[in-house]
Parts: structure tokens; sequence; C-alpha cells
């Protein structure tokens, strides 16, 4: 048996501006309103590449004092431009794909997904509570 629609994860209007960079505007159904920079949104991404990486470098264990550090990329990550969206496309009526700047774009982000990361507070307690 399915299990019911959280009203709340409903998008009422949904904003996404590619052209100016300044990310997705989503107006939820229960009248709350999420701004998520494309940036955000990149480093978020719920693809399986994405997810594997993060579980990855939370499992890192730093290596003991006196340690040789491990050798870093050719990109220092401040000189490595933003990501920026390239393209954004509706996924059915429950997600958008967001195709970035670098390349990626296997991520489809579920206005479920979108909901629960909400940056505010609110919804940090409300969603990820634990």
């Amino acid at each position: 048996m399915p299990e019911p629609v959280d009203t709340r994860k409903k998008p009422a209007n949904v904003k996404i501006h590619v052209s100016t960079g300044a990310g997705v505007d989503i107006t939820w159904a229960d009248g709350h309103a999420s701004h998520y920079d494309f940036i955000y949104l990149r480093e978020n991404c719920p693809c399986a590449t994405c997810s594997d990486e993060r579980a990855k470098k939370a499992a890192e264990v730093p290596a003991p004092p006196g340690a040789s550090a491990p050798i870093a990329s050719s990109v220092l990550p401040m000189y490595k431009p933003k990501p920026r969206a390239r393209s954004a496309q509706a996924v059915g009526h429950y997600a958008i794909k967001i195709d970035f700047s670098d390349g990626h774009g296997s991520g489809i982000f579920s206005f479920d997904y979108l909901r629960t990361m909400c940056p505010c507070d609110a919804c940090a307690h409300e969603f990820r509570a634990v």
C-alpha cells in the first residue's frame, strides 16, 4: 500500500533561474518558501556517484600527526570555478534535473528531497532532526 503524500513536500510554484544563476525558488503547498543556490544543489546532488563520494569523505580518517599529507588535486579548491546551472528541466511532476557547468547532470532532485534539504532552520528542525 503506498504511503500518503506529505502535502508539505508538494510544490505550489517552482522558479528555476538558470540564466541569472540565482538558483531555484520553490513555494510549497503549505506556504513555505525555499531558496536553493546552485552551488548548494551541486554539493548535495542525490545521484549515486555523489552520494558515494560524500560517504567516502565522511569515512576518511585524518592522518596522524607527523604523517605525510595526501597529495592535493591539481586545482586548488579556491581556484576551481563554482558550478553553475547550464540547463534544467522538469522530470514528470515529481522532480527537477539540473545540468551543471562542471559536466555533471545525473542528479534528479525530487521535490520530496528538496523540501527535506531546504536550507532554512525550520525545515532542518522539522525534516532533518535526529
